[in-house]
């Protein structure tokens, strides 16, 4: 029987490969982590969830501060945002989190962690730094990095990613971004808040294009009311320099040609799963454009070599990457026959109003050929909405012959929201058990005690319940009348 270095080996120190190397450590596994960056966390600490939640709330507090007498409070004399300072505060959550990320940490755990760029020199081995270790089980974690489409002058135009947003030295004047999808809407609304005059330059006829675009348009509505300016459905013809500003043209649907320049040009249009250089045609993996195709265990094409997280091509969150860190555990580790089940992944955007979703949307239900049923519930009627002035936004529940199969809220708070039909999909609760379950009052969590209730209303008060209820019990019936007109 062949002998290894390790039992198992992890390439990348993102969230599926730390999850990864953490479990497999805990439960005896001889566990190697290789990461090519010198620190550990990956993308979602260093250049994405972390800082840009950070920012956001930067942004949201300032933005407040500016509508205080939308309150009923004295309006003051907001100055000028210092981003330095910003930047400043979004690195110190990065430091505090990396805490929790650190080679002390993970070698505490059990695990030898190195850092090197490496490559598979085989489907066993790979080498990094001059040296070549081996691993009886390997697992690509790499992620993904921003995806920069051959656009007519764009290399040879300076541009940023989310890798150089959250470190600009001073606040842009103005910004233009590519892309309306989740991290071009949400730095886009950041950074309009902050006092940047913002323009989304989209491809598509909509922002958030996965999304039903009744519940996008309550975003971008949103967005627009803060002084963001959308061109959609904009095709781009050519990018370049222009007197010290980037220049963005483009052609829109209907023929006409525009031109947007500003400061900044923010370049948000997709990711590139990170899978050059790693060698894996030496270790026979298979790898297309999309990433490193796996099955329901999270196996590669050689069956002892797994892939997790944005490598894959698939689900691109940091809370998918950590789900399918479990399914590589559960059957590298432990040799159980575990399949990744993405029915009830929930997922979220952090603009204002926030639009999060579980499940099928109304459009990928009719895209998927099912006739389902919709019920809305709207923010207006929330109390607690009410209260706090954050009417804007509904919830919609996607039904399939009375069930839900998917749920979508925009609105205040919604990524906190929906954590309850989390529970609620994946315990498969009934309706009845959410609508006849107590919520304190007033809370914004009452929109999906509300919205169960309303699906079963009108079966519980309908004409034929009165009927039985009459004869049994014999009910004289309403005791007022409204008048006639």
């Amino acid at each position: 029987m062949a002998t290894y270095d390790y039992d198992i080996g992890i390439i990348g120190a993102g969230a599926a490969g730390l999850s990864v190397a953490s479990g497999s450590a805990q439960l005896g596994a001889r566990t190697l982590l290789v990461e090519r960056d010198d620190k550990l966390g990956g993308d979602c600490l260093h250049y994405g969830c972390v800082p840009s939640k950070t920012l956001i709330r930067t942004a949201h507090v300032y933005h407040q501060l500016n509508n205080a007498a939308r309150f009923g409070l004295p309006q003051p004399d907001v100055p000028p945002v210092d981003f330095s300072r910003v930047a400043a505060r979004i690195r110190e959550v990065i430091d505090t989190i990396q805490v929790h990320d650190s080679v002390e940490r993970f070698c505490g755990l059990g695990a030898q962690v190195e850092f090197g760029d490496a490559r598979f020199a085989d489907e066993h081995s790979i080498t990094f730094g001059g040296r070549s270790l081996s691993a009886r089980t390997w697992v690509v974690a790499t992620g993904s990095s921003p995806g920069i489409p051959p656009l007519p002058g764009l290399d040879s135009t300076p541009y940023i990613t989310n890798k150089q947003i959250f470190s600009l030295k001073k606040l842009p004047g103005s910004m233009i971004v590519l892309g309306a999808g989740p991290i071009a809407v949400e730095m886009a609304q950041a950074f309009s808040r902050l006092g940047t005059r913002v323009e989304v330059v989209q491809r598509n006829t909509q922002i958030l294009s996965k999304e039903d675009q009744d519940m996008a348009a309550v975003v971008m509505d949103a967005m627009t009311a803060e002084n963001v300016v959308f061109h959609l459905g904009a095709k781009v013809t050519q990018v370049s320099n222009a007197g010290g500003l980037r220049e963005v043209q483009f052609e829109l649907g209907n023929g006409d040609c525009k031109t947007v320049r500003g400061e900044v040009l923010l370049v948000a249009l997709g990711r590139t799963p990170n899978t050059q250089g790693l060698g894996l045609e030496a270790a026979g993996v298979d790898v297309t454009k999309r990433g490193i195709p796996v099955d329901a265990r999270m196996r590669t094409s050689h069956k002892h070599i797994f892939a997790a997280g944005d490598v894959t091509g698939q689900h691109q969150f940091t809370h998918a990457a950590g789900y399918e860190a479990g399914i590589v555990v559960a059957n590298a580790i432990f040799h159980l026959p575990r399949k990744a089940d993405y029915t009830h992944l929930p997922w979220c955007t952090y603009t204002w109003p926030e639009l999060a979703s579980i499940g099928l949307n109304e459009k990928a239900a009719k895209a998927a050929g099912r006739t389902v049923e919709i019920q809305c519930e709207g923010f207006a009627n929330n109390d607690r909405a009410l209260a706090e002035g954050e009417t804007k936004g509904q919830l919609k529940l996607v039904l399939d012959k009375g069930r839900p199969v998917g749920v979508q809220i925009v609105g205040p708070h919604a990524g906190e929201l929906i954590a309850e039909w989390v529970a609620v999909q994946n315990g498969g609760l009934r309706l009845s058990t959410l609508a006849g379950s107590i919520h304190p009052y007033p809370t914004l969590g009452e929109i999906n005690k509300r919205a169960a209730g309303s699906v079963l209303g009108p079966k519980i008060f309908s004409e034929r319940i009165r009927k039985a209820l009459k004869l049994f019990f014999r009910f004289r019936g309403k005791a007022c009348i409204p008048p006639q007109d």
